[in-house]
């Protein structure tokens, strides 16, 4: 089955540079301090946080932030682009549970693009590559596209800088 791919868009007022300074930049040392009641630590296995680096994520025990009640333990991501200068993000999620059982990968591209407001906006392509022969139900996708990860995150951010501009 070929892969399916999902676009989504989230507004913030944060300016963009510091968006990406926190989002990307930061995201290694700062996301387990931003939401601490899911991330338990963020740790880099391999490389030095940039392109090529491989890096774990440790979800917090019990965490059921996954529509459908599952829960996530980790996740390992790929990061494939960081391009400070036009604020664009590529990773893909190489190995986790529970969902990575019949996804080969899931690749994100995320770029942050300054909002007529003086905000950002947060444009994601989600592409979800299946195992084999396996079969990805579109429904559960869409449904789950509101309560993603990613777009989660984003929002906790914006919070935290808003909370503490000098951050």
């Amino acid at each position: 089955m070929a892969a399916v791919t999902h676009e989504k868009e989230i507004a913030t007022a944060i300016p963009v540079a510091k968006m990406f300074k926190v989002f990307v930049l930061e995201a290694a040392t700062i996301m387990s301090k931003i939401v601490p009641q899911v991330i338990k630590n963020v740790e880099i296995l391999e490389g030095n946080g940039g392109p090529g680096s491989i890096i774990k994520t440790t979800f917090v025990e019990g965490n059921t932030f996954y529509n459908g009640g599952m829960e996530y333990k980790y996740m390992k991501n790929k990061i494939d682009v960081i391009d400070s200068e036009n604020f664009v993000y590529s990773y893909t999620t190489i190995e986790g549970d529970p969902w990575m059982e019949s996804l080969d990968r899931v690749s994100y591209d995320v770029k942050i693009a300054a909002s007529a407001d003086g905000g950002s906006i947060c444009k994601s392509t989600i592409s979800y590559f299946p195992k084999g022969d396996a079969v990805i139900d579109e429904r559960q996708i869409n449904d789950d596209q509101e309560t993603m990860m990613a777009m989660g995150m984003f929002k906790a951010v914006e919070a935290y800088v808003l909370a503490y501009p000098d951050a």
